[in-house]
C-alpha cells in the first residue's frame, strides 16, 4: 500500500486507470469470500408484508376520509 502523500503526475494517472478498470472475475477469486456466498441476514423477507400492510392503511385512511367527507 503506497502511503505516500503527494505522487507525481504519472504515478496519479496511472492510479486513476487502475480504479477505472472493473474488477475482473479471475482477480477477484469471489469463491475465497464466504460472506460473498451467504444471504443476507435481516428482516428483509418482511419488506414486502410491511409495503403492503402501509398501503393498506394508507388507502383505507384515504377511502374512509372521502366517505366521512360525503356525509
Amino acid at each position: 500500500m503506497d502511503t505516500r502523500e503527494s505522487k507525481t503526475p504519472e504515478e496519479e494517472k496511472q492510479h486513476i486507470i487502475n480504479e477505472r478498470i472493473p474488477e475482473d472475475y479471475e482477480t477477484s477469486k469471489p469463491h475465497l469470500q464466504p460472506e460473498a456466498k451467504k444471504r443476507p441476514d435481516g428482516l428483509y423477507k418482511l419488506l414486502p408484508l410491511v409495503v403492503i400492510i402501509l398501503g393498506v392503511i394508507v388507502v383505507s385512511i384515504i377511502v374512509l376520509g372521502i366517505i366521512n367527507r360525503g356525509n
